[in-house]
């Protein structure tokens, strides 16, 4: 048995941060070690968050990255704060892709379904998931997703089902599922029954035509894009007020090609200014006929099978729709009644989104949920505030959803799913069996061929997932949930489906606390990703190459509630820069004696320096924790990596360095705020990018994980002002010197003797060997001249920085260099003022293009200013 890779030991960190030599290691220790494994018996305060179940044939994409960062953020930062985490795991049985993948995998044996038989065909589905489904959890380890793998679920597990079922006949004995023949989105190549959001939406081109139905003043205009559905016209409809149709309304006229006559009837659902303002009326295929059909007792002809294909009688009959709709232009058009045509037209087609196939409208008898008593709750839970919904302006979209909310079609045309619990008799009998009762018996029983939606199950999965319908430990301890968190495009599909479902079987319990809405991940320049448009980035290609922590830091600096977020491979990189930053400068610190086994000095033994960098640190965890309090992921990570980069590593170790070369007890103290300061921030990261601060935190503290560590709080010290504005002194002054000495042409590590002076050096006296130190000033000698001299502004006064720069440049080369930037800088000019003196431009451009051609004329104009400035100031050879 091989033992699991570890941590390096204390001062034992190699050169450079290998994230693939370290994470798979890493991760299994935390597992093996039951970090994330609940207790249902703590004593701790819970804290639940259930992962939506990604589908049993996925594999991880940018969205589950983002989703499941934001999560494992979340519960790590918990579970150091002391709580008991139950991020519980799972995945959906998916029930139309999955019956496609292994449809097709027959398909390549020249066999259907209908060869195995149902039985045959659900065990050959079960074989297909332990062979190739749930590629995604191993995809989940290596993200780094903290999951207590000891509870993971599946929705067609034993318990689920019996979860299903019972709700199921909990919600027929109360009268809120019912069987009825209504309209439904069908899918002809699946033969399935497809909720809404299994319905992708696209612009189509496609043909709008207008038909004149009857004839002389009794004739109306109407128009559609799907001719072929005019056989099924049981109707013409306008609006109650429109003037033009007044003298019409309570007529028929009749539907070209059919013999048939219909009525003209007033319906306000009609848009008077859309078109002719007339519509045809099809109750059979099309949801607005169907519900125009309901209020004026229309009857509902059926013109077109489950495939797709025309059943009317009569010359169309057996052609496909496809087929059937320029057949049916042609028909009309020969008889005179085409009044006009559009080509192309672009409109709103719905797509099964498992294949792609053009979604039709479809009039069948289904299995539905009666949504009212149960949306309602859902919309006073949020209202009440048991559930908040960040951020708080997507709450409207909720109440839009749930206030204005249609009865769910839960049955689907498919042979792998939890099969609804009804039997039919020979005598017409329908019983609705629960789990623990048996199905009637005797000859002519049958149950009912559909299974239910995914969605059915998967709105459970708060409680379900715990043990529902038995009250167990689990359920006690860890429901409600905590977060639910999920891209604000299920907001309506998914969210709502499980609050109903949630305070329906718990009471009136919700089934989560908050409900965080991400935004959707798109390309760097703003677009969807998708596979048509090969934008599209695998997360996997990310971590191989840079690693999981800089793709998760990736993913959640851009993520805010609500927004979409862009993202490319060059942000990643510099995610990875950004690692290893925080690397080097751990390395650093532990080979200069950077320790936690020393307490800190008294503030005042210790240095401005040190004073700043404390208070920075204290301010970090305040602005983290808020952040993290209102899932603002965006702004924690920013204020992690400036923290980092800019104030630790840019300045404080720079000017650690000055005070550890002291040696003595300064040396000691600054060694000891070093190792305090990384000892926070490392778990202040964790739940961010846990794989390398774990190495680093447990190299520099020897502590056991930073998964069971404390969270750090404030030290609650008053700010020292004082401190800060001295060290801001300083930033200002060694910028400046710093940005001077490059216009003078040194080299950064060119030393050059120079003086400081002032009226305010006196209040930077502690911090001048760190100003020489930090611009390669060295001290100036008995025969010192100073050639240049710089003034800096500072709050308390000016400071006057004198500099011998004489033998430090190369003056040939510098004039040389100069030329050729001022030559540059001369061509911009001349581009930028010939755009702007051309009438034809400023007149036609837009004006924020000519905004940008003169801010480049200013910027090119301050550069030749500077370039003869530097020019003049160079000694005469």
């Amino acid at each position: 048995m091989t033992e699991t890779p570890t941590a390096p030991q204390r001062n034992e960190l190699p050169p450079a941060w290998n994230p693939a030599e370290v994470e798979a290691g890493l991760y299994q220790r935390w597992v093996e070690r039951g970090y994330f494994t609940a207790d249902a018996s703590s004593d701790k305060p819970p804290y639940t968050i259930v992962l939506p179940p990604p589908n049993v044939t996925g594999s991880l994409h940018m969205g589950h990255a983002l989703n499941h960062s934001v999560m494992d953020a979340l519960t790590r930062r918990r579970r150091m704060q002391g709580y008991e985490v139950l991020w519980l795991p799972g995945m959906d049985h998916a029930g139309i892709a999955t019956q496609n993948a292994v449809e097709r995998s027959l398909a390549g044996e020249g066999r259907s379904r209908h060869d195995l038989g149902r039985e045959k065909f659900v065990e050959r589905v079960w074989e297909w998931k332990a062979e190739y489904g749930g590629k995604i959890l191993d995809q989940m380890r290596r993200l780094g997703d903290g999951v207590d793998w000891s509870r993971e679920r599946f929705t067609m597990d034993e318990g689920l089902s019996r979860a299903v079922q019972t709700i199921f006949k909990k919600l027929y004995d109360d009268g809120l599922i019912y069987r009825a023949e209504r309209i439904i989105n069908w899918c002809p190549r699946c033969q399935t029954a497809l909720s809404d959001i299994e319905v992708d939406h696209s612009d189509d081109e496609g043909e709008l035509v207008s038909i004149r139905y009857g004839s002389g003043e009794r004739s109306i205009v109407v128009a559609t894009t799907r001719a072929e559905t005019m056989l099924g016209d049981t109707a013409v409809a306008v609006h109650p007020e429109d003037e033009r149709y007044q003298h019409l309304i309570g007529t028929e006229v009749e539907v070209p090609l059919t013999g048939r006559y219909v009525p003209i009837v007033a319906d306000e659902h009609v848009d008077p200014k859309f078109g002719t303002g007339a519509v045809k009326v099809t109750p059979a295929h099309d949801p607005n006929d169907f519900e125009i059909g309901q209020r004026h007792d229309l009857p509902a002809l059926t013109v077109m099978d489950g495939r797709g294909v025309i059943t009317a009688k009569g010359p169309f009959e057996g052609l496909d729709r496809f087929e059937a709709r320029p057949a049916v232009v042609a028909a009309l058009r020969e008889q005179g009644r085409i009044v006009a045509e559009k080509r192309p037209y672009t409109h709103a087609v719905g797509h099964c989104s498992r294949c792609d196939t053009v979604v039709e409208p479809r009039l069948s008898m289904q299995w539905w949920v009666k949504v009212e008593p149960l949306a309602k709750a859902a919309g006073d839970a949020v209202r009440d505030g048991r559930t908040k919904i960040h951020p708080a302006e997507l709450s409207k979209r909720y109440f839009d959803w749930v206030d204005n909310l249609h009865d769910w079609c839960i049955s689907r045309q498919l042979w792998w799913g939890h099969r609804i619990p009804v039997w039919y008799g020979p005598g017409g009998e329908v019983v609705c069996v629960g789990p623990d009762e048996q199905p009637p018996s005797g000859e002519g029983w049958v149950q009912d061929e559909d299974v239910l939606d995914t969605w059915f199950s998967s709105g459970l999965w708060p409680f379900s997932t715990m043990g529902w319908p038995e009250r167990t430990d689990e359920l006690a301890k860890f429901y409600p949930t905590s977060v639910l968190s999920t891209g604000y495009d299920i907001l309506f599909f998914w969210v709502v489906r499980m609050m109903m479902f949630g305070l329906y079987a718990m009471d009136g319990k919700q089934p989560f606390d908050d409900v965080f809405l991400h935004g959707l991940i798109r390309d760097q320049y703003g677009k969807k990703m998708s596979k048509t448009r090969g934008n599209g980035i695998d997360p996997l290609d990310w971590m191989d190459t840079y690693g999981a922590d800089a793709t998760r830091f990736t993913l959640l600096r851009g993520t805010s509630p609500g927004s979409d977020l862009a993202v490319a491979e060059e942000w990643a990189a510099g995610s990875r820069n950004f690692t290893t930053k925080l690397w080097n400068a751990t390395r650093f610190a532990l080979g200069n004696g950077a320790t936690v086994a020393r307490p800190l000095p008294p503030r005042e033994a210790l240095t401005d320096a040190d004073r700043w960098v404390l208070d920075l640190l204290d301010e970090l965890v305040t602005e983290v924790d808020a952040h993290f309090e209102s899932f603002q992921f965006a702004k924690l990570s920013e204020a992690l990596y400036h923290f980092t980069w800019d104030e630790f590593c840019d300045w404080y170790l720079e000017l650690a360095k000055v005070q550890l070369a002291e040696g003595g007890v300064r040396a000691e103290a600054t060694q000891s705020v070093l190792g305090h300061v990384l000892d926070v921030l490392l778990r202040l990261l964790h739940p961010l990018t846990p794989f390398i601060t774990e190495t680093l935190w447990t190299t520099l503290t020897g502590g056991e994980s930073l998964v069971v560590a404390d969270w750090p709080q404030a030290s609650g010290a008053e700010r020292d002002a004082v401190a800060a504005a001295r060290i801001e002194g300083l930033k200002k002054l060694v910028t400046e010197i710093r940005r001077f000495r490059s216009d003078q042409g040194l080299k950064p590590a060119q030393k050059v003797a120079g003086k400081v002076r002032g009226a305010c050096c006196v209040d930077l006296l502690d911090q001048v060997p760190a100003v020489r130190a930090l611009t390669r000033m060295t001290e100036p000698g008995e025969d010192f001249a100073a050639t240049v001299s710089l003034e800096v502004g500072l709050p308390k006064g000016t400071v006057t920085v004198e500099l011998d720069t004489s033998g430090a440049i190369d003056l040939a080369a510098e004039r040389k260099r100069l030329a050729k930037d001022l030559a540059v800088a001369e061509k911009e000019r001349a581009q930028c003022e010939g755009k702007l003196g051309n009438p034809s431009f400023t007149d036609k451009a837009p004006a924020e293009v000519v905004a940008k051609i003169r801010t480049r004329l200013e910027a090119a104009n301050a550069e030749i200013e500077r370039i003869h400035a530097r020019l003049e100031s160079l000694p005469q050879s």
